[in-house]
């Protein structure tokens, strides 16, 4: 049995409008931080941690697209879904081997479990949602709901991590690679 996709378009258009902004509010940060002087270990920094952020709130975007196009069929929504999935977690996968060999700064628990373990989370639960939808499609649309608002939570939480650290380094304090992502 189809679901009715037309149920959900208020939530991913509350999602992907928060999504976009996000993203948009994401490069004028960065911008403004380039103003602040780093250092190499800084750079890799917002590369490990910066970037996935940023595609966070792309994913949540993208899975709000997909949901909200008007499908004949759940067939390409499954095929976009878990390429959107498979490609989140590869991404992750590659942001952890990243974070491994990154100079300068070792990554806490807390960096583990908030730029690498719940972002994999959330992107195996929108791939999980997608094959869900040939089986029980009605509790898949809640699962994908569920990875794309982690997705947009932990981009935030990421974000203002991020910038915070960013802006304690800026500025020259004695904050310890230790104390930011």
């Amino acid at each position: 049995m189809k679901p009715d996709l037309g149920l959900w378009s208020n939530f991913y258009m509350m999602v992907g409008s928060s999504a976009a902004a996000l993203t948009g509010l994401m490069f004028v940060v960065i911008a403004l931080i380039s103003q602040i002087e780093r250092t190499e270990a800084s750079e890799e920094g917002l590369a490990a941690f910066g970037t996935p952020t940023v595609l966070h709130f792309c994913a949540a975007l993208l899975v709000s697209a997909i949901l909200s196009a008007p499908w004949q069929s759940l067939t390409p929504v499954i095929v976009l879904l878990a390429i959107t999935g498979i490609f989140g977690i590869g991404f992750i996968l590659r942001a952890m081997h990243r974070t491994t060999r990154m100079d300068g700064y070792d990554p806490d628990t807390s960096d583990w479990a908030w730029y690498m373990i719940a972002p994999l989370f959330a992107y195996a639960a929108i791939l999980a949602g997608a094959f869900g939808m040939l089986a029980i499609p009605r509790l898949a649309l809640f699962i994908v709901a569920a990875g794309a608002v982690a997705l947009m939570f932990l981009g935030i939480r990421n974000a203002w991590d991020t910038v915070t650290y960013l802006g304690v380094i800026g500025r020259g304090r004695s904050g310890s690679p230790k104390d930011g992502p």
